[in-house]
């Protein structure tokens, strides 16, 4: 009895998942540290990514769009140029912050305002402006980057705990507002990640610091990118409202 070889699949390799459409992406102060690596890994996956910065630097192969997140009609334009390159966006990343840290009694009112405005104000702004298309398209994803701080509380940054705190009460709102059109709000909450900051401190503040992490290390900002991805995937389309901490363990139970 002679061999004979297989026809091929009419449809190609079953086991292998179906091809998906590039999406439009934006990605807040994706130029450095943890908004780069999220920014990369949307990259690696095919999507079309926008990063927003007020200084430039956008990795390879995103569109690098000028944006102030404090002032409504930079946040307007620049959707407006993403729009004209990318289409609707799909996925908002809100990860753009600042910090002006110092104990309360020294804080001034423009320490607390600039970060206020900046880190929660300025997630406002981006859901409210990106919700405009995904309503359109009865579709989109929004995960505001927020950190443990905002759950745990932090001595001398009474204003960016309060700022990343109020992004979990806008997040569960848009959730319940706008999840009838299948558009889900999530919430990411970062704790000690090696970035540049953290590797300027002295490393008998960085053995601190690892000393109260119950998995002994800081966090890669990869490993942040990788839950951004899986929360604007098709295996979390059924989650939305949630706060998922990254942390290593720091924060578990708030």
């Amino acid at each position: 009895m002679s061999e004979t070889t297989p026809a091929p699949a009419p449809h190609g390799d079953p086991t292998e998942p179906p091809a998906r459409e590039p999406r439009s992406v934006l990605v807040t102060g994706g130029n450095r540290g943890i908004g780069r690596a999220i920014a990369e890994a949307f990259l690696a996956q095919g999507d079309k990514v926008a990063v927003t910065t007020r200084s430039g630097g956008a990795p390879e192969g995103a569109l690098d769009v000028r944006c102030d997140v404090t002032d409504a009609a930079a946040v307007d334009a620049a959707f407006t140029e993403i729009e004209a390159a990318h289409g609707p966006v799909e996925v908002l990343v809100a990860n753009a912050g600042i910090t002006a840290d110092t104990l309360l009694l020294r804080m001034s009112e423009d320490d607390w305002s600039s970060v206020i405005d900046t880190n929660l104000t300025g997630s406002f702004r981006l859901a409210k402006r990106a919700a405009k298309g995904m309503l359109r398209l009865r579709r989109g994803r929004i995960i505001l980057i927020s950190s443990v701080v905002g759950l745990l509380g932090s001595p001398g940054q009474v204003n960016y705990a309060a700022s990343k705190a109020g992004l979990v009460g806008m997040a569960r709102s848009l959730a319940r507002e706008l999840g009838s059109r299948s558009i889900t709000t999530n919430v990411v909450a970062p704790g000690f990640i090696e970035t540049d900051m953290t590797a300027a401190l002295p490393e008998e503040q960085q053995a601190e610091y690892k000393a109260r992490i119950p998995l002994g290390r800081l966090g890669a900002a990869e490993e942040v990118a990788q839950t951004v991805t899986w929360l604007a995937g098709p295996g979390a389309a059924y989650v939305t409202g949630a706060v998922i901490p990254v942390d290593g363990g720091l924060g578990m139970g708030h």
